[in-house]
């Protein structure tokens, strides 16, 4: 453990003398120092990105594997896409040490079960069509490291997502992705910047691929699922400024689409009923890009 940069102490850590304003100052200015670690893997996490898009485009599956804070994080990305893009159920999962136990020690105790993360693996029927990306900040954790060398022996795309260049992780890994944001504020709690740059390159991974994938018109959220008042206002604004119509005009067209941004759109700057805007799309494997022959 006292090898492990995520383990590491500050120099400065006598905190007792400082003023709540100076703790804050502090914390903001660790922080702020996260995106700029982060920015510094962008040419491995596109080509990680370009491999699981290519792997997803396919049909497979984007999993992601976790422990402690990484794991949770690593799950709520993966339950933002099903809302956000649309995504379909069981396209994109998280994997998650001791997800089904009572308390927080059991949740703990998980992370030492390698053996755990490979059944995980084996019994979500993980295939060479499927990416996993493997979030540990050590890059050590039992749990996804037996995940993840569950996974290449399954011939799945592997991905490393940790805070700590060399680790077990990155020895399996096709991609490597090190985030080294360096000493916590308060030493090993790396729900902190390494919790941060987790949460940041994750939300890159998902956002980015479903871009790739037709997810997205320009900059709006065309295919989201307007599953509550919320969404449902939001898929109106989508299809308005999308299509530069009303926000009646938006309505009856997400009425007679059956509640599909992605349909309305190709619908109103096709000039085509639903159901032929919605065989365009299909034609075009979702891309509504493609479905406008753009």
């Amino acid at each position: 453990m006292d090898r492990l940069v995520t383990e590491s102490r500050r120099p400065d850590g006598d905190y007792a003398a400082l003023t709540t304003l100076e703790l804050v100052e502090l914390m903001n200015r660790e922080d702020a120092s996260v995106p700029v670690a982060v920015a510094a893997e962008a040419r491995p996490i596109a080509a990680a990105l370009e491999a699981i898009v290519a792997r997803v485009e396919a049909g497979g599956r984007l999993v992601y594997a976790g422990a402690g804070s990484s794991g949770r994080i690593a799950e709520l990305d993966a339950e933002e896409c099903e809302g956000t893009f649309s995504t379909a159920p069981g396209q994109v999962v998280a994997l998650v040490a001791g997800s089904e136990a009572g308390s927080s020690a059991e949740r703990e105790a998980a992370e030492d079960d390698g053996a755990a993360g490979q059944r995980a693996i084996e019994e979500l029927g993980v295939s060479a069509g499927d990416a996993v990306v493997a979030v540990s900040a050590s890059g050590r954790t039992p749990y996804v490291v037996g995940a993840l060398e569950a996974a290449a022996a399954a011939g799945a795309l592997t991905v490393a997502l940790t805070a700590a260049r060399g680790s077990e992780l990155a020895a399996i890994a096709e991609h490597e992705l090190a985030v080294v944001v360096g000493p916590e504020m308060v030493s090993g709690s790396t729900r902190l910047k390494a919790g941060t740059a987790q949460k940041l390159v994750l939300n890159t991974i998902s956002t980015v691929a479903m871009i790739r994938l037709g997810k997205t018109f320009g900059d709006l959220m065309v295919d989201v699922r307007a599953s509550n008042e919320k969404l449902a206002a939001r898929a109106r604004r989508v299809v308005r400024e999308a299509a530069g119509v009303s926000d009646e005009q938006a309505r009856e067209a997400l009425s007679a689409a059956g509640g599909s941004a992605k349909v309305a759109v190709v619908a109103l700057l096709a000039d085509l009923d639903p159901d032929a805007a919605r065989a365009r799309l299909d034609r075009a494997g979702g891309d509504i890009q493609a479905a406008l022959g753009r």
